[in-house]
């Protein structure tokens, strides 16, 4: 299984009036380790696009287990937990210094980037995940 890590620096503009990170913000931290995951993999979402495909997020989840504030170094980690028919499971953990912050997933269909209709997706990627 690949997994990626990815060091962020919370600027003062991800926080909330509370001075803590905004809760809505850990989905953009799970958008920003998804994005080097699937580069790790050998591909970005715009040589997907560029092969005609799209990877809508069908649904998020978030667990939020302790806040993180200003100017904290995050560790976000994401890694594809399951890829079953068009649905693509991308989990990720926001951690700083080791302490587990926020967990969830994504789950995403495999898409014609026209259409927007499930389709399967492309061998690259099948090849990608299995191995």
């Amino acid at each position: 299984m690949i997994k990626v890590t990815i060091k962020y620096r919370v600027p003062y503009a991800d926080t909330d009036q509370m001075q803590v990170v905004y809760y809505g913000n850990y989905l953009t931290y799970f958008e920003r380790s998804r994005n080097e995951l699937l580069r790790e993999m050998g591909f970005s979402y715009k040589e997907l696009e560029a092969l005609g495909y799209a990877l809508p997020v069908k649904e998020a989840h978030v667990d939020y287990h302790a806040p993180a504030t200003y100017d904290d170094l995050l560790e976000i980690t994401g890694w594809c937990e399951s890829f079953k028919g068009v649905r693509l499971k991308i989990c990720c953990e926001v951690k700083c210094n080791g302490k587990l912050l926020a967990s969830g997933y994504t789950i995403h269909a495999n898409c014609n980037l026209k259409t927007m209709l499930p389709t399967r997706p492309p061998q690259v990627m099948l090849e990608t995940l299995k191995g």
